[in-house]
């Protein structure tokens, strides 16, 4: 009898399920040329059954036959009801296009909105997307307290940022293998020495979201192997809004200082530029003080942001979002500085060094979409950035283990300043409902300086006397020098992007796409550089003690006249009609490249897109520096072909595969045969780098269990010929230098991700929400690569390197990354909301430089760091925050191993934080 039952209830409920019908369709977005609306909310009224769109617009929900009202809503936008009827094993379409409006209706309850900004609809497109994705929403810098966008990157698994510069590390890779974006459109770098903008100059206050694409895409720049970041800026939509904030910061080593010291020149603001002085080989004309300047350690921020959209005629609508801000912050650091250990492992300079540091941050970001009809849209982006770094250092300890065994002091004030102007135009076209254009043009201005870096160097009277007073150093002519540097980087470029839909189905969706298209980016760069070397020219016996309170007193019109000194630069003095003539190198950099792919659903399940690409390169580079005159030019073909598949095992997991060929340029610092001098550390480029390729694949697991929460596993490799490594070159002066390095190398690993909302509450009476979130990812590498030292000198004339292994890690891999943050959220009634996270992250050692000579490479050590973010709005209007970050406070140490001496150590020391906003 009970299996009978059973059996009734089965056969009645499966009879009952093939009798329901279905409502389908796509949700469009009116304010933005229809395009198709991802993570609307489609709700049935009167009951908890709803989906969102994905991100085709499309959505799916399955109901009893019966009488309903579909609900579509959207944050900013209108609520949209639409009554309906399904009748059994019905497919019932219905399509609807939202148009924003500040007009809230209060009688009609969304279950959930969903933002684009959001962690759940970043993951949602993350999973519908065929191609391997990540990305990091303003939700969540917001809830971990991210301040900049370098600092968001590092977030995400596999991705590292170097303590103590810009550089970031995605699997292993550091800056030349990866590229930066804005909005698809590619951008310039700040710093001779790098090839991507630094991404801490960018404020989190104008992003959305950020891409991080780790797989190439045919339609991106094949200068490509580690990631390729895309900085997407924040589009106004809805209702006008401002808002306004500020905010207090100190650094616990700074704020603890007796007194914390600057150089003389530079504003509070980082608008400076102290130019060359006239004259300045023909007497002391300097203005500036070599003395140092006290300053107040407590950094500020305040912002102001504001959009607004309006109706313009029947069809278009007109929008804007503005913001600008500016934060500066205060930093300390002290600890060892070792230069040139030899194999015996003694240390040339055995310092003690004292840093002080100031940064500033300005931005002006404006953007107008301008929806000309339901067709066509424009959108205009210009941004303003102004990024300042100020440190004063002190060194004291050994300058020099043999010729200036005893007591010495090397104070280095250094001012560096990036102006970068950003303006960029876009457009989407629908030409019928197979064909879309899309296009975009840049145009960006760089300029970074250095302005009147001072260093002075100091010796002991009496090298056998730990006591003696210190007077001017005579052994290198530039051990006291005030230098000048100026870059500019100026670019245009270009995408260009048609695609044509084709495969028709019954359901109105096509299986296949065609691509075609067309990048180009011209560059223009130049670097100029002088230096101004205070050549001394008696015996330092004959010469004045020094006061270090006091150095003006030294330095200055009356040492000339008393002949303890004259003014040169490297190419000589005031007899050389040349002297004044800046080191320099420009060149110029055009990339023309032509790409297609296909995109095809082969079945329900399975997605491929297929991609081609070929690049035509030139990149040319013209130099007169005090080591050489000359140019070096080339140019080069690169056919780069993709492989993206995506196989849906069910709804909820996916399997994603990409192959890709890229390649990897030289920078043009890196090519330019020009010395550049750091305290214990000299750098030259070298003319005869060339090309590497790089071959790369990957293989993903994605489960997505509820919505905002996934697991996900990611094994990847990948093979490079000809690697370009940095380099100790074997000579007197152990200077870096960069080389083709040897014939190959591998990187193999893993990377997971797990997110899991612990705890999700809502009280339906209250409307209160209860949340605690938790994140994890890691990534577990494995890298090599073979050193060739008969190769290198083969290929470089006058370069001579004797590698200390035969194979080694590549440089800037860790293999072991992770990043963790738990999460609480509680959402009050009467718009009050709390937010605390704790995030966390730990990569292993890393090689900075291979070893050569005998000497062991220089590994940077291991590094856990832990934050703390409190956010707490007492109405929608008002909001406070507080933040603690680097709780943990860890040693920095950058390590020599086999000799096994610290070449650097410091600690950062703990960074507090007080923000509060007010909109309207």
């Amino acid at each position: 009898m009970k299996l009978r039952f059973l059996l009734l209830s089965l056969f009645f409920a499966a009879t009952m399920f093939a009798q329901n019908g279905t409502v389908t369709g796509t949700i469009l977005d009116k304010e933005f040329n229809n395009e198709p609306l991802p993570f609307a909310n489609i709700v049935i009224k009167g009951t908890k059954q709803g989906t969102s769109t994905d991100e085709n617009g499309k959505y799916s929900i399955s109901l009893k036959p019966g009488n309903y009202t579909l609900v579509i809503g959207y944050l900013g936008y209108e609520t949209k009801e639409i009554p309906f009827t399904i009748k059994a094993n019905e497919k019932k379409v219905i399509n609807h296009t939202l148009e924003a409006s500040g007009v809230q209706l209060a009688d009609i309850e969304i279950i959930q909105v969903v933002s684009k900004e959001k962690e759940s609809a970043l993951l949602q497109e993350q999973q519908k997307a065929v191609e391997i994705k990540q990305s990091i929403g303003a939700e969540e810098i917001s809830k971990k307290g991210i301040s900049d966008v370098a600092a968001a990157v590092a977030k995400t698994s596999g991705i590292s940022k170097q303590e103590g510069s810009s550089d970031i590390f995605v699997r292993g890779l550091g800056d030349r293998y990866n590229s930066t974006t804005m909005n698809g459109l590619p951008l310039p770098s700040n710093n001779p020495s790098t090839k991507n903008m630094s991404l801490d100059v960018f404020s989190t206050d104008i992003v959305e979201y950020i891409g991080i694409d780790k797989t190439f895409n045919y339609k991106n720049y094949g200068d490509f192997a580690g990631a390729n970041v895309d900085i997407v800026s924040k589009t106004y939509k809805g209702s006008g809004m401002i808002e306004v904030g500020s905010g207090m910061n100190v650094n616990s080593n700074a704020i603890s200082q007796n007194k914390f010291y600057l150089q003389d020149g530079p504003n509070f603001h980082g608008f400076s530029n102290e130019s060359i002085p006239n004259n300045p080989l023909n007497g002391y004309n300097f203005t500036t003080s070599w003395d140092k300047q006290a300053a107040t350690p407590v950094g500020s921020s305040f912002y102001l942001r504001g959009g607004d959209s309006y109706s313009v005629g029947s069809n278009g609508k007109l929008s804007f979002f503005l913001n600008a801000s500016f934060d500066n912050s205060y930093n300390y650091k002290e600890g060892a500085r070792r230069g040139s250990v030899n194999t015996q492992g003694i240390a040339v300079k055995d310092l003690f060094r004292k840093a002080y540091e100031y940064q500033t941050s300005s931005n002006a970001m404006a953007n107008i979409n301008y929806k000309i009809n339901s067709n066509h849209n424009i959108k205009w982006n210009t941004m303003y950035i102004n990024s300042t770094s100020q440190k004063h250092e002190e060194f004291t300890g050994i300058i020099d283990a043999f010729d200036a065994p005893g007591n010495g002091y090397v104070s280095r004030s250094t001012f560096d300043r990036t102006s970068l102007l950003i303006n960029q135009l876009l457009g989407n076209h629908t030409l019928s409902n197979r064909m879309n254009f899309d296009w975009g043009i840049s145009y960006n201005m760089m300029t970074n300086v250095i302005p009147d870096r001072m260093q002075n160097t100091f010796v002991s009277l009496d090298p056998n006397n730990p006591n003696s007073p210190l007077i001017v150093s005579d052994l290198n002519q530039s051990d006291n020098h005030r230098f000048f540097q100026e870059m500019t980087d100026d670019e245009i470029a270009g995408n260009f992007t048609l695609s044509y839909k084709f495969g028709k189905t019954a359901d109105d969706t096509y299986k296949g796409k065609f691509i075609a298209g067309y990048s180009a980016r011209y560059k223009e760069i130049n670097f100029d550089a002088t230096q101004f070397n205070f050549d001394i020219l008696q015996p330092n016996v004959n010469l004045p003690i020094i006061d270090l309170n006091n150095i003006d007193g030294f330095f200055n019109q009356n040492g000339i006249d008393l002949g303890y000194f004259d003014i040169q630069t490297f190419r000589g003095g005031l007899s050389n009609p040349n002297a004044l003539n800046p080191q320099n190198y420009n060149g110029q950099q055009i990339i023309s490249a032509g790409f297609g792919g296909i995109e095809y659903q082969f079945t329900p399940k399975l997605f491929v897109i297929a991609g081609f690409r070929s690049e035509y390169i030139i990149q040319d580079i013209f130099y007169s520096t005090s080591l050489k005159t000359g140019k070096k030019l080339t140019d080069t073909m690169e056919y780069l072909p993709s492989l993206t598949a995506k196989y849906e095992v069910n709804e909820k997991q996916n399997i994603k595969l990409a192959a890709s060929k890229t390649y990897t340029l030289p920078q043009f610092k890196e090519r330019a045969p020009f010395l550049f001098e750091e305290v214990g550390q000299s750098f030259f480029g070298n003319e005869n780098l060339y090309n590497s390729t790089d071959y790369n694949f990957d293989l993903k697991w994605e489960m997505f269990p509820k919505n905002g929460e996934v697991i996900s596993f990611t094994g990847f490799g990948k093979y490079i010929q000809n690697p370009i490594n940095q380099v100790t070159v074997a000579s007197a002066t152990n200077d870096i230098s960069w080389v083709n390095s040897g014939e190959k190398a591998i990187g193999l690993g893993i990377e997971g991700e797990y997110r899991k909302n612990i705890i999700s509450r809502e009280n339906n009476t209250t409307g209160e929400k209860t949340n605690l979130g938790f994140g994890l990812n890691v990534s577990y590498l494995f890298t090599n690569q073979d050193l060739d030292t008969e190769k290198v000198i083969n290929e470089n004339p006058g370069i001579s390197v004797a590698f200390t292994n035969q194979d080694s890690r590549l440089t800037g891999a860790s293999d072991l990354l992770i990043n963790t943050d738990l999460s609480f959220n509680k959402e009050f009634k009467n718009d009050k909301t709390l937010t605390a996270t704790l995030a966390g992250g730990y990569f292993s050692d890393r090689i900075y430089a291979l070893g050569v000579t005998g000497k062991g490479d220089l590994v940077d050590s291991e590094v856990i760091t832990l934050d703390f973010i409190l956010k707490y709005n007492i109405s929608k209007n008002i909001g406070f925050g507080f933040s603690a970050k680097n709780l943990t406070d860890p040693t920095i140490e950058r390590t020599q191993d086999i000799q096994n001496v610290v070449v650097d150590s410091y600690k950062k020391g703990r960074n507090f934080s007080i923000s509060m906003k007010y909109s309207f």
